[in-house]
């Protein structure tokens, strides 16, 4: 082929003498409107291996049952390959064109030896990114995914290749060109800041098994509550419930504190932990026509009769004078109505009883006495969730009459008006 480009140079070059052009200006002119027509034959080359890749070598590619050929096409591994095509027939055979332009020849070659470097790298790139997408379909890689390492490894190439394309463009090899950066390592450091404190936090969260893929994390310093999508080299990717997609820079994983819910769903029951307040002027002892309708209560037989037995034995023993309200031991309509919730959480399916299990009482206040229901659900589906929770707060809601007992809430406008009716 060198043969024949030398031929055409120069019969070009007769021809220009010809019509009149100098000996010297034929030869100049002969050689750059040859090697412009190369450049655009080296293009159409490219093109045609394109057309040919697309229309032979990739249908029997997504053919095959092998995934990771179906990867290479998808990062365009074959279409950056074939910009080798124009790159080696620019490279080898523009000493054959171009003879007597001193310094031309030199350039050229230069400048397409980085074209190919850079293609080189684009191709490897899309081949890290084939392996990481790759990877990812193993379910191991939610424990340990590599995106993070890949980015630096593409971080490197680019660095290295920049170095590299430079120094073939100022004639330096690239061991002289890294000691010299030592002089910038410092302004290195501050571009990439982010980068290594990325790398640092994204090995420290993997190694340590504090996040994963798919886990349910909550970050209120960056209001970010939802499912973990992407670990990568700089940020943690995060699709909140509201289906909006939150970043997180990775290290402030590490520095600032965050709640992982993996523990949660594991354990195959999710916490309900809610209290209703109820108005301290409703508590009262029961009176006998009280225990006689809670007696007719199902589930509140059993802690009846016991309680029955173990009040009038303690009294008996003591011997209590049943007549003054405060003497001896009693029961009261809000212990009646936490005994109530007690068999009525037990008897649902819904609700784990292996789990902690608490009907509790806390801290009176001003708007009255809080009784917390503190249980777990066996399901951890959020939607699943609150329906049950729902479904448990209607039913007490709808209950506390029963005992005799009142919900306290703020005073309504209706309140003031009965009041102002009333005086």
């Amino acid at each position: 082929m060198g043969i024949y480009l030398r031929q055409l140079t120069q019969w070009l070059a007769k021809l220009l003498v010809g019509g009149g052009f100098s000996q010297i200006n034929s030869t100049y002119l002969s050689e750059v409107i040859i090697f412009i027509l190369w450049v655009l034959f080296s293009f159409v080359a490219y093109y045609v291996t394109w057309k040919l890749i697309r229309k032979l070598v990739i249908p029997i590619l997504k053919r095959s049952k092998n995934q990771f050929d179906d990867l290479l096409v998808r990062h365009r591994f074959f279409r950056r390959l074939s910009y080798l095509v124009p790159a080696m027939l620019i490279y080898f055979y523009n000493e054959d064109i171009i003879l007597h332009i001193k310094g031309l020849s030199t350039f050229i070659s230069f400048v397409a030896n980085g074209f190919f470097v850079f293609i080189v790298i684009l191709m490897l790139d899309s081949l890290l990114s084939t392996i990481n997408d790759y990877y990812d379909r193993f379910e191991f890689s939610k424990d340990h995914p590599i995106k993070g390492m890949i980015q630096i490894i593409k971080i490197i190439l680019y660095v290295l290749g920049s170095l590299f394309i430079i120094g073939t463009l100022i004639q330096k090899d690239l061991s002289s060109l890294l000691i010299g950066l030592g002089t910038f390592s410092a302004v290195l450091l501050l571009i990439f800041k982010d980068p290594i404190l990325g790398f640092v936090g994204g090995l420290q969260l993997i190694f340590n098994k504090m996040i994963r893929i798919g886990d349910w994390i909550t970050i209120p310093k960056y209001g970010a509550d939802g499912t973990v999508l992407e670990i990568n080299l700089t940020t943690v990717k995060i699709q909140n419930w509201d289906k909006t997609i939150s970043t997180v820079p990775t290290y402030s994983l590490i520095s600032d504190s965050f709640q992982n819910w993996r523990g949660m769903e594991e354990s195959g029951g999710r916490r309900m932990k809610r209290s209703i307040n109820i108005d301290m002027d409703s508590v009262h002892f029961v009176t006998e026509e009280e225990l006689v309708k809670f007696r007719k209560i199902k589930v509140l037989k059993p802690y009846l009769q016991k309680k029955e037995k173990e009040i009038h034995e303690h009294n008996r023993i003591n011997e209590i004078d049943p007549s003054v309200l405060v003497n001896g031991r009693r029961m009261t309509n809000l212990g009646i109505f936490r005994a109530y919730l007690v068999s009525y959480l037990n008897n649902r399916e819904d609700i784990h009883s292996t789990m902690t299990f608490l009907v509790r009482q806390l801290q009176p206040s001003e708007k009255g006495i809080p009784v917390e229901v503190y249980v777990f659900t066996k399901t951890t589906a959020w939607a699943e969730y609150e329906n049950i929770q729902a479904d448990i707060f209607d039913h007490i809601l709808a209950v506390i009459p029963e005992f005799n007992l009142r919900v306290y809430q703020f005073p309504k406008s209706s309140d003031f008006s009965q009041l102002i009716k009333r005086n």
